[in-house]
Parts: structure tokens; C-alpha cells; sequence
């Protein structure tokens, strides 16, 4: 299953790099959603690394989901594609 980086977790002041929101087809809302928390994350670079994560839990309303990687996270990787497995 696929999603899509949407941005950064933070607040007004701090972001957390470590910390990513994903988007996922055909996930629009909590129950959805809710079902995918604790599922592992791979992002691959373009130089083939893999940097791994894992979803710990819903963000918002409308099917968004939170997840942690293990280290921080550049800037390109907003709008790129990961794999949930």
C-alpha cells in the first residue's frame, strides 16, 4: 500500500522532523485510519536508502495518519511517495 508525505508534525514554533503526517487513498476518515496504526513505514531515497518508521496514530478528522521515523527527515521528502506495509 502506498501514501503520500503531506508535511512536517509540529506546531507554530517546532517542527519535528522525526515526525511526518501521510495521506492514504481511499482513507477519509478515523474507523479507516484507525486500522493502519502500528503498520511500518519505508521511505527510499533517491540514492537507495531506506528510512523505516511506523504509524502511531491518527491526525485529525479526516483519515490523515502520524508517523515516526527513525531519524530525522530532509525537506524533499514532503510530496514524495512511501510504502506502508
Amino acid at each position: 500500500m502506498e501514501g503520500t508525505i503531506v508535511h512536517f508534525r509540529g506546531s507554530r514554533r517546532v517542527k519535528r522532523t522525526n515526525q511526518m503526517i501521510l495521506q492514504v487513498p481511499g482513507v477519509d476518515n478515523k474507523e479507516k485510519a484507525s486500522k493502519m496504526v502500528g503498520r511500518k513505514v519505508v521511505w527510499k531515497t533517491s540514492a537507495g536508502k531506506q528510512l523505516t518508521g511506523q504509524i502511531t496514530n491518527i491526525h485529525g478528522n479526516s483519515g490523515a495518519l502520524r508517523a515516526r521515523f527513525d531519524t530525522g527527515m530532509p525537506g524533499q521528502s514532503i510530496g514524495s511517495k512511501v510504502v506502508i506495509e
